[in-house]
């Protein structure tokens, strides 16, 4: 919908009001039909909208109360804001809009901070109340859209805001890597801890929000996505998944804009587009590639099925390095998941004809969508022995060959807490290190950030702590990030039906066997989608969004232009190169498959380039 910046204290003085401009200028992308600004002594803030609901002037942002006592900011979108509004007049509140930005000023004045336990949607705001010298900024409960803050001025000011960047045009920012960052991300593919690769700028949790009051500062967590597994027949579980969705899909389709949907061949697009009826649908291929990395065929088919239009746009491997430092811009940390560049172009396919698209994130996270989440007969049997027992065969095995049989071995010798970090696994933690200079070794490993998660479901079986992982760091970390900053890249609204609170009240009470038996994954929603797709598209096996980076990095063109980062400066600061030159000629000649490790350096340091070298360009 929008992006926001702002900032509290500082010293800056007649110069806040030029600051905030610069700052919001920055994420103009992010809304660029109008813009706002507010200031008093302590505070300032600057909005970007982009509008989507109530189009006139009225819902403009920064929005106040009837006295301007309290101001707010909103990035979002509130599904249920009719029925909040509705309680909220009948409580004596008048509204001036018909937005859902101003439930949140007058659920606020009602409610205080528990106006959280109300909403129903997508959202990052911050409220500033006068009166209180207080503000008050939230993330939703899933973390759909991005909120950050630091305090690491040379003022003492503090700054919040949608975007990193933003931050870098204060003055007085102590923009500077995060050496601690690198070593996770090396694994993980994205930034995990709390802190970013800017030191000292830290991400609001998802489902917290955050009080700044007399110079104290606390966080809060208001939600937790718990599981309470209920039994029943599947044919129960169906009819719960369909008869929420339906009524999720209805409403994110709430919109004064023209809304359409983004469509592969898989599940999750194609249950959500057949839910929605969009005229538009829009998917993105390889040129090149079309035999091994093309969806839009199942996508264009199914679009004529159900009698929409489907744009598709056919992406070049020039296409995506050109524009890959523009996309490690929009999104602000390195992140070098490979579907971050289809996306990229997707978004900016659909813009051209809309202003808000649906999409399928989250399914496979809450649903149980994942090979990673895949049991056999053989693995239930080996992890009901005696742990004693597998600790010793998995010794063994480590000291034979290594080959499918001995790997078998060794995992299930591993707790489930040692063997899985998320769906992404880059580097082993021991390369990591040994491609790592030594001062950037020092940071946690991927195990450090998933041992906290996994201590909260200590007693769930092995699926539901996997799910619970991914819902609260390859989530928030990967997935989300990426669909907000590549669609608001493009000023266009991405929502994501999947992750709303009564849908995971349904898919969390699923039992094991309806999540994932077997091979068989996202039974129970499969079984659902049935109900409005073609059995072909309801039990296609999922496939992600694949790139063919493999084979881009076996061209000599781009062979030399990634050993030319490798061997730059900036490389030499973090990394030791003979190692990186070893993993990128060992892929090169063919004697290896070492595309992600390459593809993850070379993403930080295309980042590091874009923020440390040229940013002013960028």
């Amino acid at each position: 919908m929008c992006g926001f910046v702002g900032f509290m204290g500082g010293t800056l003085g007649d110069a806040r009001r030029e600051t905030i401009q610069v700052m919001s200028d920055t994420i103009a992308h992010r809304g660029p039909d109008s813009e706002g600004h507010y200031h008093d002594d302590e505070f300032s803030v600057g909005f970007r909208r982009l509008s989507i609901i109530d189009l006139s002037e009225e819902a403009s942002q920064p929005m106040h109360n009837e006295d301007g006592t309290i101001t707010l900011v909103f990035n979002g979108e509130i599904y249920n804001f009719e029925a909040l509004r509705a309680t909220l007049l009948e409580k004596g509140h008048v509204f001036h809009s018909h937005t859902d930005s101003e439930v949140l000023i007058h659920g606020y004045e009602q409610y205080g901070t528990d106006i959280l336990k109300h909403l129903r949607g997508m959202f990052a705001f911050a409220i500033w109340d006068a009166p209180k010298k207080r503000l008050f900024i939230a993330r939703d409960f899933f973390g759909i859209k991005p909120l950050y803050y630091t305090r690491n001025t040379e003022d003492g000011a503090f700054l919040f805001g949608s975007e990193i960047k933003s931050f870098l045009k204060y003055p007085g920012f102590n923009k500077a890597v995060n050496p601690d960052a690198l070593r996770a991300y090396l694994m993980l593919q994205y930034s995990g801890g709390d802190e970013t690769f800017f030191k000292g700028v830290y991400k609001l949790r998802p489902a917290h929000y955050l009080l700044l009051e007399n110079g104290e500062t606390s966080i809060v967590p208001y939600w937790h996505n718990t599981y309470s597994i209920k039994e029943g027949s599947l044919k129960h579980s169906i009819d719960q998944i369909n008869d929420v969705m339906r009524e999720s899909v209805a409403y994110h389709k709430i919109s004064d804009v023209k809304v359409g949907a983004f469509l592969s061949g898989g599940i999750d697009s194609s249950y959500v587009t057949a839910l929605m009826g969009p005229n538009e649908t829009f998917s993105v291929g390889f040129s090149d590639y079309e035999d091994m990395f093309d969806e839009t065929k199942h996508a264009q088919a199914l679009s004529e099925i159900l009698g929409m239009e489907n744009h598709r746009k056919m992406i070049s491997a020039q296409e995506c390095f050109d524009k890959l430092p523009t996309i490690q811009y929009h999104m602000d940390e390195p992140q070098s998941n490979p579907s971050s560049v289809p996306l990229y172009f997707l978004a900016q396919l659909a813009r051209k004809h809309v202003t808000v698209v649906l999409s399928g994130e989250g399914a496979d996270e809450i649903f149980g969508g994942y090979v990673w989440y895949e049991d056999s007969k053989a693995a239930d049997f080996y992890e009901k022995l005696p742990r004693t027992l597998r600790k010793t065969f998995r010794k063994a095995a480590e000291a034979l060959p290594q080959n499918r049989a001995t790997r078998f071995f060794i995992r299930g010798g591993m707790p489930v807490e040692e063997r899985f970090v998320g769906q992404a696994r880059v580097f082993e933690d021991a390369e990591a290190l040994q491609v790592l200079k030594p001062d950037y070794r020092k940071g946690p490993s991927a195990f450090d950030l998933t041992a906290p998660i996994y201590k909260s479901v200590k007693g769930e079986d092995d699926l539901t702590k996997m799910q619970y992982l991914d819902l609260h760091l390859w989530l928030p970390g990967d997935i989300l990030l990426k669909a907000d900053k590549m669609s608001m890249a493009h000023s266009l609204e991405l929502r994501v039906p999947f992750l709303d609170k009564e849908v995971m009240k349904v898919a969390s009470a699923l039992p094991k066997k309806h999540r994932v038996e077997g091979k068989e994954t996202k039974k129970a929603l499969r079984a659902a989608a049935l109900s409005v797709l073609p059995e072909e598209w309801a039990k296609r096996p999922k496939v992600g969004f694949p790139v063919p980076i493999r084979h881009w990095m076996r061209e000599e063109k781009y062979y030399k232009l990634i050993k030319e980062r490798f061997e730059s400066t900036a490389a030499a600061q973090f990394f030791e190169v003979p190692k990186l030159l070893e993993y990128l000629d060992g892929h090169y000649s063919g004697k290896g498959n070492y595309a992600r490790q390459i593809w993850t350096v070379y993403v930080f340091l295309t980042w590091y380039g874009v923020f440390f070298e040229d940013f002013e360009r960028a």
